[in-house]
């Protein structure tokens, strides 16, 4: 006889899924799993449209990671067009994905994260929010949200809009940048750099102490990892190829093409979830589990290129890489919240670099041709991990097939596994039947999924919202205890 308890929705995420917690007869945790529970179809209604609408499409999947998509999209056009954006749109392009990495990264850490860290596990989960966050220290709160307004107001800069925009195109970008953004820019990159140095203070102090705990429970396990790198394995956010590494450090697979992701990448389906399992071919399923993302970036590279960033990158390994890897790797997954200000010190120092090359203001910014090829990989780094967009298209140009590989649905099998392992951690084993849920440990498990950062949207295109449901049912289904909220 088993038992269930749902977590459903998981809050504080983009999107809406559930967690349900299987207990065997013992009352000890058997299994754990990460559910979406809304219907994927995106891919479906964009076909008929010409490839040439796809990255305003796609740019609407999300209000969140709009950017990664229309990159993304205009990367595929790029090879449908079968031709090479000028050298400053290649560029242009990169300042709008670096800064995309900055405001969504600063979301997630800010008013995701950060009250868990900052109220506390066990403070009142009404108050455990950025406005708890802005009431207790109003400052940091502040400096967070005008953190995560700089990255947004340079996607605007460039592109016209803070969301859903068109900017990049096949072929490259549609106007360069303007001599008052860069002055903008310039002018407002001190204060967030200052912000990104006071996070990094604070959540460092917090690994000496307080989440010391997590940092060791929170889905640290081996596993694969994936993400693009440059020339020299420098870390990558737009171009590069695809490397694998394991949990000791040794690359595994590099150089690899996203044109031949079929060959390594395979999509596994459970009848309990619209996201898909993808995984690691020569490995099969689920032994092919692989994590995406900045923790995913960070262990793949082996510098970032950047002083500062690279210090930081230093002192990441050095505090929680594992001994197997000689401090390279670092495999827990609650770090993913380290990993994202290691990312946000590299954004800002590659923002500052690109936005004073005179290039980007002047010159050929799209190439332009008509149609030369009928099917297309493009790849780029979301916030989130590697984005694939695939597109098969007739004569004419209209898609006849899109395949979208999100970065959220690349660590479904490590989320399933840190909800599992959080689980076993946290809940007092054995459960009795009619046992109060407490709500900190329901917090803690569903915290394990927002290490992910997850974009629901973006990996099932979900509409509509749901209470948190939490049930504890026998193998017959029967309902031995339950908790509500919302």
């Amino acid at each position: 006889m088993t038992r269930t308890i749902t977590i459903d929705p998981v809050t504080r995420i983009e999107g809406h899924a559930k967690i349900t917690l299987h207990l065997d007869e013992a009352g000890r945790l058997a299994d754990a799993r990460f559910h979406v529970v809304e219907y994927r179809g995106f891919e479906t209604f964009c076909e008929g449209r010409p490839f040439t609408e796809m990255a305003g499409i796609t740019a609407r999947i999300c209000g969140i990671c709009p950017v990664s998509h229309l990159l993304a999209a205009a990367k595929t056009g790029d090879k449908l067009l079968a031709v090479q954006p000028p050298p400053a749109a290649r560029q242009l392009r990169r300042l709008l994905n670096l800064a995309q990495l900055c405001q969504s990264h600063a979301l997630s850490f800010f008013h995701l994260s950060s009250p868990d860290f900052l109220l506390g596990w066990e403070s009142d989960p009404a108050k455990r929010n950025v406005f708890g966050l802005m009431a207790a220290d109003p400052d940091l709160a502040r400096a967070g949200i005008r953190l995560r307004q700089f990255g947004q107001q340079v996607l605007e800069l460039l592109g016209g809009r803070k969301i859903h925009s068109a900017w990049a195109v096949p072929g490259g970008v549609r106007t360069p940048l303007s001599a008052e953004a860069r002055a903008w820019i310039l002018e407002r990159l001190p204060e967030a750099k200052a912000t990104t140095a006071k996070a990094l203070e604070i959540y460092k102090r917090l690994l000496d102490g307080p989440l010391q705990r997590e940092q060791g429970s929170f889905g640290d396990f081996p596993s694969l990892f994936m993400g693009l790198v440059g020339p020299g394995g420098r870390w990558e956010c737009i171009d590069g190829l695809i490397r694998f590494t394991d949990s000791t450090g040794a690359v595994v697979a590099d150089g690899l093409s996203e044109d031949d992701y079929a060959s390594f990448l395979g999509e596994a389906v459970e009848s309990w979830s619209y996201l898909k399992f993808p995984f690691y071919k020569p490995l099969g399923y689920p032994g092919g589990i692989y994590r995406v993302g900045p923790l995913a970036r960070l262990n793949v590279c082996e510098a970032i290129g950047t002083e500062w960033a690279d210090r930081e990158l230093q002192e990441f390994r050095q505090r929680t890489g594992t001994v197997e890897s000689s401090g390279r790797i670092v495999t827990s997954s609650f770090a993913y919240h380290h990993a994202r200000l290691v990312e946000i010190v590299a954004c800002l120092e590659g923002i500052e670099q690109l936005v004073v090359d005179d290039s980007l203001m002047r010159g050929r910014i799209r190439a332009r041709a008509s149609l030369n090829a009928n099917e297309a990989v493009g790849v780029s780094e979301a916030p989130r991990g590697t984005l694939f967009h695939h597109y098969r298209v007739d004569d004419d140009g209209l898609i006849t097939r899109v395949n979208l590989i999100i970065a959220t649905g690349q660590n479904n099998l490590a989320m399933n596994r840190t909800v599992a392992q959080i689980a076993r951690e946290f809940i007092p084993e054995p459960v009795a039947e009619g046992a109060e849920i407490p709500e900190p440990l329901l917090n803690r498990v569903e915290a394990g999924i927002r290490c992910f950062d997850p974009c629901l949207s973006c990996s099932t295109h979900a509409a509509g919202q749901m209470p948190l449901h939490v049930e504890l049912r026998d193998a017959a289904g029967g309902l031995v205890a339950e908790r509500l909220r919302g």
